[in-house]
């Protein structure tokens, strides 16, 4: 599909990151990983975001990001967009670029680069480097040290048609509105904040229609359903919902630095898919909040069975 087109598919729905399966010892493993996306593709998604963040982008090697999006690619077969994670300095973000679009890869999500802060003007050569070697639809992820303006982002769209898409994952709501202001229906937004079903509602009054839900791995059908009620505005329902499950969700991930990985392959392991440790510095959540994090999806689910029944 073309990259207008893909944005406009991803803006129409809920949107996942699928976690990427390890070894114990770090190894990728694509058959368990296929089957997860296979399972995740058999309810309502937009579209997919292989080796992103959730899917520890910052732990594959550029071989294994493709890897992990040509199985990803493979799974989807063209039902639905599949999205490449795609970073670190400019150079190796052109190779994964072009890897990804030989994977079968449908657009690309554009991380942060390596830890260096930027100015407006390297940044944006930073994005625009990687616009060119592809015909990809490109998605800038505004976060951390790589946060381009209203001004510098209205540049890169004229020179770019195939940079399509603004995922925002810093929380400026000044910063947000100026950019939607300028740009209007020109991109596709989406909403790149940790844990994103926090910010969903204020959000969609910006025009940011969708979402990445970590959620999705282990709860695909709550995920749906809470999508459905930002959507529909029916705030009673998002509120009951952010008190029983999102909220106490966050103080879990709150307590280990790195969690925000962590507890999303946690979650997998107390509804039966394990999808195995995550890679090092990341660490596994504690037994205890393990039993704790098993605990919470118990008690919303059956809670689900109830009120359904």
């Amino acid at each position: 599909m073309s990259p207008a087109d893909m944005a406009r598919t991803l803006g129409g729905g809920l949107l996942s990151f699928p976690v990427t399966h390890f070894h114990a010892d770090g190894a990728f493993l694509e058959g368990p990983y296929r089957a997860h996306c296979a399972w995740m593709l058999s309810h309502e998604l937009a579209g997919l975001f292989a080796a992103g963040g959730t899917g520890e982008f910052f732990s594959l090697t550029p071989n294994e990001v493709v890897d992990v999006v040509r199985a990803a690619a493979a799974e989807a077969n063209g039902k639905l967009p599949v999205i490449s994670g795609c970073g670190y300095g400019t150079a190796i973000a052109v190779e994964i670029a072009r890897g990804a679009e030989k994977a079968g890869a449908d657009g690309l999500l554009l991380l942060p680069p390596y830890l260096v802060g930027s100015s407006q003007a390297g940044l944006a050569a930073h994005v625009e480097a990687v616009c060119k070697a592809t015909g990809l639809g490109v998605i800038v992820y505004n976060r951390d040290n790589a946060v381009l303006d209203d001004e510098a982002l209205a540049g890169l769209c004229e020179r770019n048609p195939n940079l399509v898409g603004f995922k925002d994952g810093v929380g400026d709501i000044e910063l947000m509105t100026r950019i939607y202001a300028r740009m209007g229906d020109r991109l596709t937004y989406i909403g790149g904040l940790p844990t994103a079903e926090t910010f969903a509602t204020p959000y969609l009054t910006m025009g940011v229609t969708t979402y990445s839900s970590a959620i999705f791995n282990f709860m695909p059908e709550w995920a749906l359903n809470f999508y459905r009620a930002v959507r529909a505005d029916d705030r009673a329902e998002v509120l009951a919902q952010l008190r029983a499950f999102v909220l106490p969700y966050i103080a879990l991930r709150n307590r280990g630095r790195g969690y925000a990985v962590s507890i999303v392959k946690a979650g997998m392991r107390a509804v039966g898919r394990d999808a195995g440790p995550v890679r090092s510095p990341l660490t596994d959540l504690t037994a205890a909040e393990q039993d704790e994090l098993r605990a919470l999806i118990e008690r919303v689910n059956a809670g689900a069975i109830a009120h359904a029944a």
